[in-house]
């Protein structure tokens, strides 16, 4: 067996050491992100996993919460461990707390799933440079949404990851109405509005296009997105796509600023969060807090 030293742990102003886990999950079977009374949700099942290994109830902060349904391949959470915790996971054996989490919450998240082991997988687990929050310190994130637009691209083997629209739909006119909702806007026709909350963002990527498979994806990225805003966006965009609506009515809708009969919400199923990125260590900290100072 090869044995690797532990790393030197990170602390924080409060004592607690921050550690960064990656992870992907299909969001199929859980109730959403968020922790739900009576519920299976992602948050809930790893916040379960993680309190079996350190035996004390922990709380995890995410970079982007998912709606049920919606799945992630690049999602990242941190969680704050006393020192004593840290170094306790490798069990006194000569092996970085990291690489023992990462073996031990694989088997912890395995008894909490049961037969659903497997829908929620840590790839990585780190701990984190100082100044590093999982949500504040993000740059963008970005999502990609699949559409097979007619009966022949109805593949049963990816049902359950992929929009099936009946008619084929025009990527050029989605594509003209989407570039005119690109950069910092107010998305308040595109979101539905938490109390307190912003709608402003800044829409840096929303465009589609054909795989080889003949698959339309789309690809959506933001510095943040307010709740729904991505599903609505591509709903939005069907309609153009569908010559239902011309491309420049996505951008009418954007600034009428409010929901209407016509914000429908695209499936959540076909939704992945892909990637989420952050600046380099030395900027994490300044990142976190403009993020704050802007989301207040």
């Amino acid at each position: 067996m090869n044995h690797q030293k532990p790393a030197a742990p990170l602390r924080g102003g409060s004592g607690f050491l921050r550690i960064r886990l990656d992870l992907a999950y299909d969001g199929g079977p859980f109730s959403g992100w968020a922790v739900q009374p009576g519920r299976r949700t992602v948050q809930g099942t790893l916040e379960d996993a993680i309190a079996m290994l350190i035996r004390r109830p922990v709380r995890v902060t995410v970079a982007g919460r998912t709606d049920a349904g919606v799945h992630a391949r690049g999602q990242v959470v941190h969680v704050d461990l006393t020192e004593a915790e840290w170094i306790g996971l490798n069990r006194g054996a000569e092996l970085d707390p990291a690489v023992a989490l990462l073996r031990r919450i694989r088997g912890s998240l395995s008894r909490g799933l049961g037969d659903l082991t497997g829908a929620i997988e840590v790839h990585k687990v780190a701990a984190a440079p100082k100044g590093f929050d999982a949500r504040f310190s993000a740059l963008w994130r970005r999502y990609s949404y699949r559409i097979a637009d007619g009966p022949a691209l109805w593949d049963p083997l990816g049902r359950t990851s992929t929009l099936w629209h009946r008619e084929e739909l025009n990527v050029g006119l989605m594509n003209d109405g989407a570039s005119q909702l690109l950069g910092l806007q107010d998305f308040r026709s595109y979101c539905k509005p938490r109390e307190g909350a912003t709608t402003v963002r800044e829409l840096q990527r929303f465009e589609f296009s054909r795989g080889t498979d003949g698959v339309l994806v789309a690809t959506v990225q933001a510095d943040a997105f307010c709740h729904n805003m991505v599903r609505s966006l591509v709903g939005s965009a069907l309609f153009v796509g569908a010559g239902v609506e011309e491309p420049g009515w996505l951008h009418e809708r954007l600034q009428a600023r409010q929901r209407d009969a016509k914000s429908v919400l695209a499936a959540p199923h076909p939704l992945v969060l892909e990637e989420v990125s952050y600046p380099s260590s030395n900027g994490l900290l300044a990142r976190a807090e403009l993020t704050r100072a802007l989301r207040q």
